[in-house]
């Protein structure tokens, strides 16, 4: 035990597979998730996640909300908090990923 009776407790980066149970519960706003483990332009460690939208979740009127929504559901279901990473987080249309075909957000 720790001083005040707190516990050490120990973060470990989350894994594709939990990341998929999250986008699989925000579905059909969400088409998939993907993240990578690494440092921001500062050095510091990081998380940077992907997010395809749906198309309907991007429409102006509902992205802000979806957004928010799909960002805390991450950071809390990941515990991120509780990590020394800080988490960044970026959003692209399902029909936008169709145009561009980046590999790193299939």
């Amino acid at each position: 035990m720790y001083p005040e009776g707190r516990c050490l407790v120990i973060a470990t980066l989350p894994t594709q597979e939990q990341v998929d149970l999250i986008a699989r519960d925000l579905s059909p706003d969400v088409v998939r998730v993907r993240f990578n483990v690494g440092q921001d332009w500062s050095e510091h460690p990081a998380l940077y996640f992907r997010v395809i939208l749906s198309d309907e979740a991007s429409r102006l009127d509902r992205l802000a909300g979806v957004t928010g929504l799909v960002s805390g559901k991450l950071f809390d279901g990941l515990q991120l908090a509780e990590l020394e990473h800080i988490p960044y987080f970026r959003f692209r249309s399902d029909s936008e990923q169709a145009k561009l075909h980046e590999t790193a957000w299939d």
